[in-house]
C-alpha cells in the first residue's frame, strides 16, 4: 500500500523521474543506504518497478522484475570494486518522451530510462560518472606502477650476494616494507568515497 501510495505522491511510472533530496525518504533504497559508514544519496531516480541509487560508496538498485510485482532484489555495486565504463547520455528525438543514461559497473550494463524533463539533471549524473571512470582508470594504472617498481626493487635485491647481508634480518625488513609499501598504495589509489566528485558536479 505504502508503494503505491509512494508512487502517486512522486508521480511515477514505467519511465523513470528524479527524485528530489526532500523525497529521498520516501523510497525502499533509503533503507539500505550505511548511514552508520558515513554513506550518503546523491542522485536517485525511481520508476515504479526499479529504484537506481547513486551514493558517494556506490549504485543501490532496487531491482523490481515488474511493476505488479512487490518481490523486490537488492543490488549494490561498491565503487572499490567495480570500475565504471562505459558512460552514455542518449537525449529525446523530437517525439520522444525519455532520455536515456547508459554505464557499465563492474560486469553489469544499466540503461535507464528518464523522462525528457530531467534532462538537466541527468547531464549532471553523466558528468560525476564520467569523472568516477576516469578517476578510476587513472588509479588502476598508478597501481600498475606502483607494483612495477616494487618488482624492480625486488629484483635488484637479488643481486645481492649472500656474503654481503644476513639473509634472514634482510627479508624480514624486505616484507614488512613491501607490505607497507603495497597498503599505502592501496589505500591510495583503490578510492572507497567519491562524495567529493559528486559534490561538484550533482546540483539537485
Amino acid at each position: 500500500m505504502f508503494g503505491k501510495v509512494a508512487a502517486d505522491v512522486l508521480g511515477l511510472s514505467d519511465v523513470g523521474a528524479v527524485i528530489k533530496p526532500a523525497d529521498y525518504d520516501k523510497v525502499d533504497a533509503d533503507d539500505y543506504i550505511m548511514h552508520e559508514d558515513n554513506e550518503k544519496i546523491y542522485f536517485l531516480i525511481k520508476s515504479k518497478a526499479d529504484e537506481y541509487c547513486f551514493t558517494n560508496l556506490g549504485l543501490v538498485h532496487v531491482d523490481g522484475a515488474n511493476a505488479v510485482s512487490k518481490k523486490r532484489m537488492l543490488r549494490r555495486f561498491n565503487y572499490v570494486t567495480n570500475r565504471v565504463s562505459n558512460v552514455y547520455l542518449e537525449t529525446a528525438g523530437t517525439v520522444d518522451l525519455d532520455v536515456e543514461i547508459k554505464f557499465t559497473l563492474g560486469n553489469e550494463t544499466y540503461s535507464i530510462d528518464v523522462h525528457k524533463k530531467h534532462l538537466e539533471e541527468l547531464k549532471d549524473l553523466y558528468k560525476a560518472l564520467q569523472k568516477i571512470a576516469e578517476m578510476q582508470r587513472e588509479n588502476e594504472m598508478y597501481l600498475g606502477y606502483a607494483q612495477q617498481s616494487l618488482d624492480m626493487s625486488a629484483s635488484s635485491i637479488k643481486n645481492i650476494t649472500k656474503a654481503q647481508i644476513d639473509l634472514s634480518a634482510e627479508f624480514e625488513k624486505v616484507n614488512a616494507y613491501a607490505f607497507d609499501w603495497l597498503k599505502k598504495t592501496s589505500e591510495e589509489y583503490r578510492v572507497k568515497d567519491f562524495g567529493a566528485v559528486y559534490e561538484k558536479y550533482i546540483n539537485n
